[in-house]
Formats: structure tokens, C-alpha cells, sequence
């Protein structure tokens, strides 16, 4: 198939008239959709008008959330039932909240490597401190704060497992 000069015009004014290169392809015949991709980007044609159906925005279709089902452990004692694989597995002692004594806490100056570097509070704050207790060998955080920011691998894929 070549491209010739009534081919072409006929091309020149689909495109204007907002068809698709798949219409248009099908109008033509015997031609690609890339074809015409192709056709149009060596003519350097790009002012289109705007088919009506492409101005207005598409409606989406809601969401049903009947395939979304959450299933949530049941707590019998210590133990939590984990339906996913019908293990029963120990549920972990809940964490309390760490209260940190004032005399404790220090500022960015007065922080050093025998401290505790949790940050509490807001940084553009004038009260934002660190927590400045001792921590843990080989690591910039007390023990409270540690099992804080270090999960081990297993639980983190647990708890962010997607449920299906």
C-alpha cells in the first residue's frame, strides 16, 4: 500500500475531524492503526479537534468491595488465631507507650553516640528533643525505641501481607 496524495488528504481530514488512528485505518483500508501513526507524525499533524466523547471526563465505575475481604485474627488469651495458613501463633506482648523523664531528654547539641537518638516531637518545634537514654551495643537506640524501629523481616511480611 502506498501513500498517495487522495490517501493522504482523506487521512489529513479524519484526523482533524477527531477520529482515531484505528478508525481510521479502517476507513482507509488495507492500512495499520500504526500506519497511520506513523503517517501522521511524519506530516506533523497535531492540532486535532476534540471528539465530543474525548472532552467529557469518563465516569468511573464504582468499586464493589465484595472481592476485598479483611479477616482479622480472633484473640483467645495470648494466642491469636492466624486464618491465612490455620496456624496458631502466639500474639506478641503489646508494646506500652515509653515514658521518657524530662532530665533524660536531650537537645541536637547536647546529643552524642552514648545517647539515645529518637527524635520526640515536632523538628520545627522549639520543644522538639531525643529521648537520650542509654542505647542498646551497636545501636542508636535505647531498647524501648530499638524494637520500635527494628522489626524483624517475618513479622513486617506478616503484617503487610496482603489478605486474599
Amino acid at each position: 500500500m502506498s501513500w498517495t496524495d487522495e490517501r493522504v488528504e482523506t487521512l489529513k481530514k479524519l484526523w482533524s475531524d477527531g477520529l482515531s488512528a484505528s478508525q481510521i485505518a479502517n476507513e482507509l483500508g488495507s492500512v495499520t492503526r500504526n500506519a497511520v501513526i506513523g503517517k501522521v507524525h511524519r506530516l506533523g499533524l497535531s492540532g486535532r479537534a476534540k471528539s465530543p466523547s474525548s472532552s467529557a471526563p469518563r465516569q468511573r465505575k464504582p468499586r464493589t468491595h465484595s472481592h476485598m475481604m479483611r479477616v482479622r485474627p480472633q484473640m483467645r488469651g495470648n494466642t491469636a488465631l492466624a486464618y491465612q495458613h490455620d496456624l496458631e501463633v502466639e500474639a506478641e506482648p503489646e508494646m506500652v507507650e515509653n515514658i521518657i523523664p524530662m532530665g533524660q531528654r536531650c537537645t541536637l547539641l547536647e546529643l552524642s553516640e552514648d545517647k539515645c537518638r529518637w527524635p520526640i516531637g515536632d523538628p520545627g518545634s522549639t520543644e522538639f528533643l531525643f529521648c537520650g537514654g542509654k542505647p542498646v551495643e551497636s545501636a542508636p537506640y535505647c531498647s524501648f525505641h530499638s524494637r520500635v524501629a527494628y522489626q524483624p523481616a517475618v513479622d513486617r511480611r506478616r503484617t503487610n501481607r496482603p489478605i486474599r
